[in-house]
């Protein structure tokens, strides 16, 4: 038996919303040619393998493939690792050294732009556009994150986000979309994605970002590794 955390990620302010994930802090536990299979098993947008708690060493998975980086896992890795006693001050996945922090309730993590998935950055007229859409339009790709100014002055930003090509379909926080656009803008953002879901992301300079944002736990269970 494996113990699996089921988080969720960039919830708003009351702890509503956020974007599942998994997490096997033992993830040793779970063979590699296992991996991909409890990821499609699970079904959560990401599933991530923590391989060594004290170097942070780990892996990330979505139902359809490895990603060496992505945003929301990260986020949740590094709260989940802290409240149980092993805070980190850097996460080390495929793509490299993810640097850590906490403020207050808020956990952030840090990660060059171009290790982000290859979201295409759609800026539409308005907040309106983008609560209105229905599918993504076959021109736009497979990975089209939307956007709208929803106060500009403020850096307020209203945002939907499709992962197409692994099956998860409409992702209600995507971490590493909101890296790519606060770098491309240069500005401090706060993002609201999906149904309610809050990400706060911050410019570091030389295409690199860092966002982060609140989590829960919602269940701790075994889990059987077949």
């Amino acid at each position: 038996m494996a113990t699996l955390h089921v988080l969720r990620v960039f919830t708003a302010a009351d702890g509503g919303y956020g974007n599942p994930l998994g997490v096997f802090l033992d993830g040793v536990e779970i063979p590699e040619s296992r991996r991909q299979a409890v990821a499609h098993q699970l079904g959560f947008s990401e599933t991530v393998f923590v391989d060594d708690l004290g170097t942070a060493a780990c892996r990330i998975f979505t139902p359809g493939l490895e990603l060496p980086f992505a945003g929301h896992p990260m986020v949740g890795t590094a709260w989940l690792l802290a409240r149980q006693g092993h805070p980190p001050t850097a996460l080390r996945p495929p793509a490299g050294e993810i640097e850590v922090r906490r403020e207050g309730d808020l956990t952030y993590v840090a990660a060059r732009a171009e290790w982000s998935p290859p979201w295409k950055l759609i800026q539409l007229g308005q907040a309106a556009a983008v609560d209105g859409l229905r599918d993504p339009a076959p021109e736009d790709g497979l990975l089209p994150f939307y956007w709208a100014w929803q106060d500009e002055a403020a850096g307020e930003v209203r945002a939907r986000c499709f992962s197409l090509e692994d099956g998860i379909g409409e992702d209600e926080a995507t971490g590493s979309a909101a890296i790519m656009i606060c770098a491309e803008l240069d500005r401090e953002l706060t993002i609201h994605q999906g149904e309610g879901s809050l990400l706060l992301a911050r410019p570091l300079g030389e295409g690199r970002a860092e966002v982060g944002g609140r989590v829960v736990l919602d269940e701790v269970r075994d889990f059987a590794v077949s």
